[in-house]
């Protein structure tokens, strides 16, 4: 009897730690490839409204090694984070946080500065577009940072450099 309910115990927790970990997303990668948001033309002529960069930044890892490109542009008076050449780790519960710091290069810096989230990381390779407030300041927020919601980790940071 008693080996029946340790077999039962050891499987819950297996199947607790399984939920809290997902182990299988350190062998899954997830690619996407999102265009750049089209551009509308402008009345009175056949040009296009190009997008207008406003900061960029090339990404470091801390926790995960990470490589690739961030740019927020202007398209259609929305703003829009660019993620380009983008590869990192999987993980469960990854966002992308612009940081109000210049350079998040840890755990505490992310949650000491303060962040807004503009959701869940789409995937852990590829090119990926992410809305970001029009009301967002870039003096103030001034790192695009990969951060795993469930374990509190910083995956790497992009320190942006403002176009003007």
């Amino acid at each position: 009897m008693k080996k029946k309910i340790w077999i039962g115990s050891g499987l819950v927790v297996a199947a607790i730690a399984w939920y809290a970990f997902r182990p299988e997303l350190l062998f899954v990668n997830k690619s996407v490839s999102e265009s750049f948001p089209a551009t509308s033309i402008a009345a009175n002529t056949s040009d296009a409204a190009g997008p207008k960069q406003l900061a960029s930044g090339q990404f470091k890892g801390y926790a995960h090694e990470t490589q690739g490109n961030a740019g927020i542009y202007e398209v259609n008076g929305k703003r829009v984070l660019r993620l380009t050449e983008f590869k990192t780790s999987n993980g469960p519960d990854v966002h992308v946080y612009l940081v109000a710091a210049p350079d998040a290069k840890d755990d505490a810096t992310v949650k000491k500065a303060g962040f807004i989230d503009l959701g869940s990381m789409k995937g852990n390779m590829g090119d990926q577009n992410y809305d970001v407030p029009n009301t967002a300041d870039f003096h103030k927020y001034q790192a695009v940072t990969i951060w795993c919601a469930r374990f509190n980790v910083n995956f790497a940071t992009a320190p942006l450099t403002n176009a003007d």
